[in-house]
């Protein structure tokens, strides 16, 4: 799975948000300057964020940009969709969508159940977890395992 310099952006952007003490809206300026993202591309990601439901916007010099929902509500897997679409696909088709013949009829079950881990992972996990330093215990297990940090 690929993780685009979008989504990064955006979650990170999300986390900024969630992390931010009083309800005063964030300027995008200072999101940027925060997590070091290029402003212009955060404009554009806020707005998908926007239109997705995840953020408000204010105009005016007290303006900026907060949570629409309670960081409790909003998983990682929420803003990853609205900025990327959906979380697993296979040349650009869900796969429940795909169909394979032959010695490749089991990569179907197999994209699956990858589908599956991965909406548990990032389902599973709010803004207000990632903010706080509080994985759930069965995430922080998965990074456990020496393998997990080793590029193969």
């Amino acid at each position: 799975m690929r993780i685009s310099a979008r989504a990064d952006y955006a979650v990170r952007a999300a986390l900024q948000l969630a992390a931010s003490r009083d309800d005063a809206p964030l300027k995008a300026e200072a999101i940027a300057n925060a997590q070091d993202i290029p402003h212009k591309f955060l404009e554009s990601i806020l707005n998908d964020m926007r239109r997705g439901g995840l953020v408000l916007s204010q105009r005016g010099g007290n303006g900026g940009y907060r949570l629409a929902k309670p960081a409790e509500s909003i998983s990682i897997a929420d803003v990853i969709r609205v900025v990327e679409g959906p979380l697993v696909s296979v040349r650009g088709v869900r796969p429940p969508e795909l169909s394979y013949t032959g010695p490749a009829e089991s990569l179907l079950p197999l994209w699956i159940a990858l589908r599956s881990n991965v909406r548990e992972i990032l389902e599973g996990v709010s803004l207000a977890d990632v903010a706080s330093d509080q994985l759930p215990a069965y995430v922080a297990a998965l990074t456990d395992a020496p393998k997990a940090w080793v590029n193969p």
